[in-house]
């Protein structure tokens, strides 16, 4: 998403070789509008292994899985102090848990963990279940719709707001501030949806605070960190951040499934010859978030030191892609092509480490049950005869919008 407003280049610091900077604008990537996974990949391919670029406050980009894997587990160096770019206004208060590192961050973490185990997710399966079910019966009918707006935002935002247990019809008005929140290229928009988001849940944290219920925004709000109840600051930080991530990550991966079954026959009948097959099904998806990877979080280097020939200093901010690893032909061979039958497919859609995706195992089980109960109704289906899907780049990859048709 682009709002117009054009982040100056920055000049490149002493330490950073001239032969190392390269034009990469992750708001604005060539090809980005065909396949952003593989105009990323142009990248990976073309130019050294972690390069800097002037673009969005200046900052590294490391391209390759060994790197990346290194940068989202070892805090120690790459800190999530500040995970975006360009980077917020300084005072910005951080986004909690994700700008926090350890052992800070794993207390603010464990209840939204325990909240996501797979005992309390298939609790919620039926539930994901019935929705889906209810929104693709009162589609068939019609044989089009535009698939991120009428579906892809419907099922997880439904069961999302359900466990916060906020009101379904709110979502029209959260979904456009988690859009700029994901996707703004430029800090104001970025400060203003989370000025907006905390706005509107004021009075929500205030009331689940005052009488706490045994929803997931009861859970967070009221987290305790060494006997003491968090603050109504850190608070809205939290409850912000968990509905951003729930009103856009799994709806932007839906999107990417969609589109991808929608342009290849022979997928799309493989899964829908497997439906009842779990061990298939489970690789499928394995492989399709892997091809599909979304999340682009920064990192800040804490202080000066070499790494592969390289000189970081402190205060410098790095890139690591997560989808860069699942693209990665060292680690996957031919990775663009999507291969069912693929072992060890390996990738970092849902991050690693400390800051691994807690809400993954809701996500694989939304995935799940979208492929068995779109295909086994709509087998057949493709992107509308002169249409043309509208991707997005930035901190989170997605798509906009996607116009399906079947018989």
């Amino acid at each position: 998403m682009s709002t117009g407003l054009a982040t100056p280049l920055a000049e490149r610091p002493n330490h950073v070789p001239s032969d190392l900077v390269v034009d990469f604008d992750f708001y604005n990537i060539p090809g980005s509008d065909e396949d952003i996974q593989s105009a990323y990949a142009a990248f990976q391919k073309s130019f050294p292994d972690i390069f800097w670029t002037p673009h969005n406050g200046g900052h590294w980009v490391a391209t390759r899985a060994e790197d990346i894997l290194v940068m989202q587990k070892d805090h120690q160096r790459f800190s999530y102090r500040h995970v975006t770019l360009p980077p917020m206004p300084e005072g910005t208060p951080p986004q909690i848990p994700l700008e926090l590192d350890p052992p800070m961050h794993a207390h603010f973490r464990r209840p939204l963990v325990q909240a996501l185990q797979p005992g309390a997710v298939a609790k919620l399966e039926q539930g994901v279940h019935d929705v889906c079910v209810q929104t693709i019966e009162a589609l068939m009918p019609r044989g089009e719709c535009e698939f991120v707006e009428e579906f892809a935002k419907v099922l997880p935002i439904t069961v999302f707001l359900r466990m916060v247990n906020l009101p379904i019809e709110d979502k029209d008005f959260l979904l456009p501030i988690a859009e700029a929140s994901v996707r703004g290229s430029d800090s104001q928009t970025r400060v203003k949806a989370m000025q907006d988001m905390g706005g509107y849940l004021y009075k929500w944290i205030e009331e689940r605070r005052e009488n706490p219920g045994d929803d997931l925004l009861s859970l967070v709000v009221n987290t305790q960190i060494r006997g003491e109840r968090i603050s109504v600051e850190e608070a809205t930080s939290y409850a912000a951040l968990i509905l951003f991530g729930g009103l856009d990550t799994v709806a932007g991966m839906l999107s990417f499934f969609a589109r991808f079954l929608a342009t290849h026959d022979e997928h799309r009948q493989q899964i829908i010859a497997n439906l009842d097959d779990e061990v298939f099904l489970k690789s499928a998806i394995e492989e399709l978030i892997r091809r599909h990877g979304m999340a682009n979080t920064a990192r800040l280097v804490t202080h000066d030191f070499d790494y592969k020939g390289i000189t970081f200093k402190a205060g410098d901010r790095l890139l690591p892609p997560n989808l860069l690893v699942g693209m990665d032909d060292r680690l996957n061979p031919d990775p663009a092509t999507v291969d069912f039958a693929r072992q060890g497919g390996i990738h970092a859609a849902f991050g690693n480490g400390p800051h691994a995706c807690p809400g993954a195992i809701l996500a694989r089980r939304e995935l799940r049950i979208f492929l068995r109960e779109w295909l086994s109704r709509i087998p057949d289906f493709r992107i509308k005869p002169g249409s043309k899907p509208v991707l997005a780049t930035g901190q989170v990859n997605g798509i906009l919008k996607l116009d399906l048709v079947w018989p």
